[in-house]
């Protein structure tokens, strides 16, 4: 079987960004005229009243100081709090396919690649924007790769879910070169109305280019060492929106439509099984934990990063050690962590371990043991 290895990454950003005391203002003015507008259903007890967002409550609760958006007149707008994305036409590139080329080619460059090397692409992303045909074949297309393309979802953990899809690929024989990328658009199923979720998620998008090690070309290689994936059922981030809904016979809450979660939950039950998640695998590959260099975790909550960190050293951790692009891209969900990757794996040796790990909805966890191979 052929070896792996991680040859390039690549991100793309969106132009627009919103900053906690933005994102705070435009929600207090549409809570303040909602509280209003329902005063006597919140007298008699129908409704709750809506609490007032602060920039303290959002770095309290998360470590976020900032994220990027594909739009953010609409975000910020207390009339829509939802992005303004303009219909595309059939024959123009759709809008993931358009970032998913940004940061492709950002990637196959770093690999030293082009589109053509490719035989195989994978686009996982938490929210895919239609169900056919494929945004991955679009982008397939437009690089001039060939090979076969498909789309995936696992949530917060599709980019892991995906590179092991690619990996087994590689070592099977039926993909030399496969580019898994990750168009996290999360600002169209965010719930900008409501205090406890507005202020969680960013949009970007990342690439990694995955090859066979005797075809690798570039200069800066990570071999993958293992990958391990686990799920287990939970209904405590869920997002509802699908193709059934103009079927369904009954009403929703339209907050059912867009991401929600039980954050208290999620927390408590979740740092755990991440810790033990990452353990057990560094176990079945005989690497002990205090030799691994660096941890590129999700990036979904500042507190729970450093939980599970010092869950598994057994102390506080360095900055450098589990690096963090909160305060500047917010939770981008699946692409969190190769974010992370991409911006913070300088100062490592040849032979170092690290560890890529995601985790989210499902729930789901997925990790990759990687090893520099060269630089």
């Amino acid at each position: 079987m052929s070896r792996t290895v991680i040859t390039g990454t690549g991100l793309f950003t969106p132009r627009d960004s919103v900053t906690n005391e933005e994102l705070v203002a435009s929600l207090t003015k549409a809570n303040e005229r909602w509280n209003a507008e329902n005063h006597d259903a919140i007298e008699r007890g129908d409704v709750l009243e809506r609490d007032m967002p602060s920039e303290r409550f959002i770095e309290k609760a998360s470590g976020v100081g900032h994220r990027y958006v594909m739009d953010k007149t609409g975000v910020l707008d207390p009339d829509r709090l939802h992005p303004r994305l303009p219909v595309r036409s059939e024959d123009e590139l759709s809008i993931q396919a358009e970032i998913c080329v940004a940061a492709a080619q950002e990637a196959l460059a770093q690999a030293g690649r082009t589109g053509a090397d490719v035989d195989a692409i994978i686009v996982g992303c938490s929210n895919i924007q239609r169900a056919y045909p494929a945004i991955a074949i679009e982008v397939q297309n437009a690089l001039g790769a060939g090979g076969y393309a498909y789309d995936m979802n696992v949530a917060c953990s599709t980019a892991t879910f995906a590179m092991q899809n690619a990996v087994d690929a590689i070592r099977s024989g039926s993909a030399k070169c496969v580019l898994v990328i990750n168009p996290e658009i999360t600002s169209g199923h965010n719930n900008f109305e409501l205090r406890e979720y507005h202020f969680i998620f960013g949009d970007a998008c990342t690439a990694t280019v995955l090859e066979a090690e005797d075809n690798a070309t570039g200069s800066d290689t990570w071999e993958v060492l293992g990958t391990r994936l686990v799920t287990k059922f939970s209904n405590n981030i869920r997002n509802d929106a699908g193709f059934l809904n103009r079927s369904e016979d009954g009403e929703r809450d339209p907050h059912e439509l867009v991401f929600r979660q039980n954050g208290r939950r999620v927390f408590k039950e979740v740092c755990p099984m991440v810790a033990e998640h990452i353990r057990n695998h560094l176990a079945e590959l005989d690497i002990p934990i205090e030799s691994v260099k660096r941890m590129w975790l999700h990036q979904a909550n500042l507190g729970m990063n450093k939980l599970i960190a010092k869950t598994l050293l057994g102390r506080e951790v360095q900055p450098e050690e589990a690096p963090v692009i909160l305060d500047e891209y917010a939770n981008t969900s699946s692409a969190g962590s190769v974010i992370a990757f991409h911006k913070h794996r300088d100062g490592l040796g040849v032979g170092d371990h690290a560890v890529l790990c995601s985790f989210g909805a499902g729930y789901s966890i997925g990790s990759l043991i990687l090893r520099k191979k060269s630089a």
